[in-house]
């Protein structure tokens, strides 16, 4: 027995334009027009009232060709304006359009005149259109349109389905209520609510399927598309006030977003990650191996700051998940903020403004110092201290530093040969190292008395670099002058919850929230910064700036399906890679490999003519960790 034939129909207006015909007419009729405003806002209020079932379909229409104003001549322009705005998933399956043009059928109550020449260029079949048409006067005026048509009557999808009596199943995808009408009056087997341009809550809730985009649609019916995944099944979750142009970036990308504003403990987040395929996190939300064992579609984990040592990250690595950070986005802003607490804190103002607010005047010279010809310590020469030793050298400052990396000076600045070394030397103190678990109390009872009588000590680096307990006991004996510190051993995950420390209250100690790279600039940077390559992986499959995976730069995707491999570092599985291919006889059009000591990453680029099984061959090759397809 032949399964039954299949009929899928399109809506037009809203649906395979991003706009409605009508209103889109009027824009150019009442060009330069006074009443071109007003006349518009009326016709798009007659549009919604008919569309959202509001208002009667036949008066609606009445009504809105009635204030047109528009004459043949516009036609021509409309067209162009409508090939210009054309949805842009339609757009990007114009093969599937070409390949399907016999089972798919253009039912609208717009009109032939502007829908015949935009749709045939799909390859849609003129006889497969069924539209209203307009009626002119002897100058070519529209006046009216051809009554007589059922599409300009109520219900006239319905009627003319009725008379068509298509012989199979029938799905309907638009983004109104007369598309609707067509699946409650028994003649489809599902509507599906077409939202990419609008989104009208009533026709939602009647749809069968909610399809934010064409490719939905076509990934639900297994029909052949241009992108290998809707992009709208992808989901993110931000958590910890990440800047909103983050969320914006995957927004326009079409990915589903869900935006939380503080941080999650392990059994939220264990709740939360599940069917998140993203997931963006600051600096207190702890990524653990539990966390990543709810995680049944994460691909990658992004970290909007420096830092990532709150992410399992062999386990991420074992998983096939990728992750990203944002390494330079706020370099700036914590070296400006290191620079400006070192001249508060030697210069006493934090203290004197203190007193100042309890009515103290205390004008006086007296331990009150300049930054210049003193001695800077940077302990951690990356990013952060790097620049940082440029600015304060230019502030005539000598700088010294150490590193357990051999890092290249920069300008005047000396590398010291051990950590007590630029102890012992530097009047100034500033920590930058990261946040790998062997500098966990790195600057300990031992190192505060190692120091300098009078230093100066700022930790805008991790929490649990420095014991707390021995820096309060300095602080409180004059050994340590003064003293920033912006981050904590533990912290709290809200702006609701209290702070907690021994260093509260003490004097010349500037406390500050975990703001070092929380600048406007910076958190917009970043906010750009770590989408861009998150979108790039999902796109290209480039892991150019990883944290965890080999990193590789691709060239761009042409003409051909991309598959990706990573795999267990074990010898071989390039070779049975390219045996599977050998065994289907695909081409080769381009291949890339990379590894690190635990994992491999294979990309293949091949030609898009294929047996699928060879999926499920490459699937099953032994040490496959995680196998994606693009196209």
């Amino acid at each position: 027995m032949k399964p039954a034939k299949k009929y899928i129909i399109f809506d037009f207006d809203s649906t395979f334009t991003q706009v409605e015909g009508l209103d889109e007419l009027c824009d150019i009729a009442l060009d330069g027009k006074k009443n071109k405003e007003q006349v518009m806002e009326e016709i798009k209020a007659l549009t919604d009232l008919g569309m959202e079932g509001k208002l009667l379909f036949e008066e609606s229409l009445q009504k809105r060709i009635r204030l047109l104003s528009a004459h043949k001549e516009h036609l021509p322009i409309l067209v162009d304006r409508l090939k210009a705005k054309v949805s842009p998933s339609f757009q990007r399956n114009k093969a599937f359009f070409e390949s399907f043009a016999e089972r798919i059928l253009i039912i609208s109550s717009g009109f032939k005149e502007f829908i015949v020449p935009i749709v045939t260029d799909f390859g849609i079949k003129p006889a497969n259109i069924f539209a209203n048409t307009f009626q002119y006067d002897t100058t070519g005026n529209i006046v009216g349109y051809d009554d007589e048509n059922v599409l300009s009557q109520n219900k006239g999808k319905v009627k003319l389905l009725q008379s068509l009596n298509l012989q199979g199943d029938v799905y309907v995808v638009g983004d109104g209520y007369t598309d609707y009408e067509i699946r409650e009056a028994g003649l489809a087997n599902k509507f599906y609510a077409f939202t990419e341009n609008i989104h009208r809550d009533k026709v939602a809730e009647k749809a069968d399927h909610v399809v934010p985009t064409l490719d939905e649609f076509l990934y639900l019916h297994k029909l052949p598309m241009k992108v290998s995944y809707p992009k709208n099944r992808i989901r993110v979750l931000l958590l910890e006030n990440i800047h909103p142009k983050a969320a914006e970036a995957f927004k326009e990308e079409g990915y589903q977003v869900e935006v939380v504003k503080g941080g999650l403990d392990e059994e939220e987040l264990c709740e939360r990650i599940k069917d998140v395929y993203i997931l963006g996190i600051r600096s207190k939300t702890q990524v653990t191996p539990k966390v990543l064992s709810h995680a049944n579609k994460l691909i990658s984990v992004s970290a909007f700051c420096i830092g990532t040592n709150q992410i399992a990250l062999k386990e991420c690595t074992h998983k096939g998940i990728t992750v990203f950070n944002a390494p330079y986005s706020n370099t700036r802003s914590v070296v400006e903020l290191a620079i400006g607490q070192m001249i508060m804190l030697i210069r006493k103002i934090f203290e004197r403004s203190q007193q100042m607010h309890q009515g103290i005047w205390s004008k006086s010279a007296k331990n009150s110092f300049e930054i210049r010809g003193k001695r800077l310590g940077i302990v951690g020469y990356g990013n952060i201290g790097a620049q940082l030793s440029v600015l304060a050298e230019n502030l005539g400052m000598e700088v010294y530093f150490y590193d357990i990396v051999d890092r290249l000076a920069l300008g005047n600045a000396t590398k010291c040969n051990s950590l007590e070394e630029l102890l012992s030397t530097c009047d100034i103190v500033s920590l930058h190292v990261d946040g790998r678990p062997e500098n966990k109390n790195l600057i300990d009872e031992a190192a505060f008395q190692q120091m300098k009588e009078g230093v100066i000590f700022l930790n805008l680096s991790r929490g649990f670099v420095v014991d707390i307990d021995a820096l309060v006991t300095h602080l409180k004996s004059g050994k340590v002058a003064g003293a920033s510190v912006d981050v904590f051993p533990k912290e709290p995950k809200t702006n609701q919850e209290t702070f907690e420390s021994a260093l509260r209250a003490l004097p010349n100690v500037i406390l500050t929230p975990h703001i070092g790279g929380s600048t406007e600039e910076a958190q917009v940077d970043i906010a750009t910064y770590v989408p861009k390559k998150i979108i790039e992986y999902i796109n290209t499959g480039s892991t150019y700036g990883s944290v965890n995976m080999p990193n590789l730069q691709l060239p761009a995707q042409r003409e051909a399906h991309r598959l990706l491999h990573i795999h267990k570092n074990t010898s071989g599985i390039l070779a049975n890679i390219n045996n599977v291919l050998a065994k289907h006889q695909i081409n080769i059009v381009g291949q890339y490999l990379k590894t690190n000591e635990e994992i491999g990453y294979v990309i293949t680029d091949i030609d898009r003519a294929y047996d699928k099984e060879v999926i499920t061959d490459l699937k099953a090759i032994e040490h496959t960790i995680w196998f994606r397809i693009l196209y």
